[in-house]
């Protein structure tokens, strides 16, 4: 019994506390910036339930309790269990197309009264823990085609599942997981393919398929031309651009039959083809006139007048950043990027550090995944991406995304303590 005690006190004792107070500190600059963006005079305590800040605490309490029992756990248990997580929200995610109701153009979430969840917060988390998996329990090694086929369905998988479910901000998360790739060995070639492939979609929106397929085969030919041996270079303009043409004349089909219409506004609006400040522009216009506003210390706490007179929707969600932005200015948001920082920095530190494969590859996950969505949140608020509709980890409003990032966080957390413990 003694023994017991000691153990259990060991555990929490080699937490990583600075990891555990950068997500406590962040949950609680996101309830504060919830109740700014949802100010309501006639309830103007932060733990009125009723409204959504009093809501939020019920979240992050929860949240609370939930790292608590994730802390308490054997640690060897995520391993073993991770592809049950990955197929039971995976089946969750496929529920979710057939039985949940159509809101804003999607099936993506199940209700339970005023309650929502959303399976492909959860997605993640577990195919992070899958992907982790399939690293530490086959001998992988990138280099090989049929270790780069099985990992690109271990991603894609979910990908699909999400995209039927008209989700393709939740979708575009899981591309982070290329870092987590390229880290475990793959080619830096697929990382400059990928920007290319980026680059050349967003030229060919912006001009026309022709034009760009023309100036790509003139490159080609040209570095044919140029090079010393000619069969070698002849090989390898091929290799780049036949696949570079088949994604250029690509580009406008997927384009008008695969996204809805408010995404395709969206991006037009956002390569500046066309100006709609009071259709699908009005958002991201209204949040760059609120951290436009905040100058460089900010209106101060509750004097935003675009958050004040809702100026911009999803302001508790989407477009949280905005609410920090106006209210604290440059100063406000600049600390807030120095604490997510610190987080990302911490968590490579943490996963580095682990003796297991598993750990290490999944402290990576964490870290993509946290990475992509406070790069894309962001950069749709201030107008340098298009709005794709996904949460700022850990101050967002909403009980499913907030639980997610606990738990995808929380295990990192409870691997590490558990190498520490392992090493007495």
């Amino acid at each position: 019994m003694r023994g017991t005690s000691r153990t259990e006190r060991t555990i929490f004792q080699y937490i990583d506390k600075p990891l555990l107070l950068l997500y406590v500190a962040l949950t609680l600059i996101g309830w504060v910036a919830i109740y700014a963006a949802v100010y309501n005079e006639e309830h103007q305590s932060i733990f009125d339930l009723s409204q959504n800040y009093g809501k939020q605490l019920v979240f992050i309490g929860s949240s609370y309790f939930i790292l608590t029992i994730i802390l308490a756990l054997d640690f060897r248990i995520y391993e073993g269990v991770a592809p049950f997580v990955y197929l039971a929200t995976l089946v969750l995610g496929v529920a979710v197309i057939f039985f949940a109701r159509e809101v804003n153009g999607a099936r993506a979430w199940f209700e339970i009264g005023s309650f929502r969840f959303q399976p492909a917060e959860f997605m993640k988390m577990a195919t992070a823990m899958m992907v982790a998996y399939y690293f530490s329990n086959t001998d992988v090694t990138l280099q090989k085609n049929k270790a780069k086929v099985v990992l690109a369905g271990i991603i894609l998988i979910p990908i699909a599942i999400i995209m039927l479910q008209h989700d393709t901000g939740s979708a575009l998360v899981y591309f982070s997981f290329i870092f987590v790739a390229y880290r475990e060995g793959l080619s830096f070639i697929y990382l400059l393919a990928v920007a290319l492939a980026i680059f050349l979609v967003v030229m060919t929106l912006l001009f026309n398929e022709w034009a760009m397929g023309i100036a790509v085969a003139a490159a080609g030919t040209l570095y044919v031309v140029l090079a010393r041996k000619l069969r070698p270079a002849l090989i390898r303009s091929l290799l780049i651009v036949v696949p570079a043409l088949i994604l250029i004349f690509s580009v406008n089909y997927a384009f008008e039959e695969v996204l809805e219409e408010h995404q395709r506004q969206r991006i037009n609006v956002l390569l500046g083809k066309v100006e709609d400040f009071k259709g699908a522009g009005y958002n991201v216009h209204q949040s760059l006139i609120a951290i436009g506003s905040g100058g460089f210390f900010g209106k101060g706490f509750l004097q935003g007048t675009q958050t004040k007179f809702d100026f911009v929707p999803e302001q508790s969600t989407d477009f949280i950043f905005c609410t920090i932005g106006e209210e604290y200015g440059f100063v406000g948001t600049f600390l807030l990027l120095v604490i997510y920082s610190a987080l990302l920095i911490r968590i490579l530190e943490v996963a580095e550090r682990q003796s297991t494969r598993f750990a290490r590859v999944y402290g990576y996950g964490v870290a993509s995944i946290l990475f992509f969505h406070v790069f894309i949140n962001i950069g749709m608020t201030i107008g340098l991406l298009p709005v794709i509709g996904i949460p700022l980890p850990f101050i967002s409003y909403g009980g499913s995304s907030l639980w997610s990032f606990t738990i995808l966080l929380g295990i990192l957390i409870r691997l590490d303590s558990g190498r520490k413990l392992s090493l007495r």
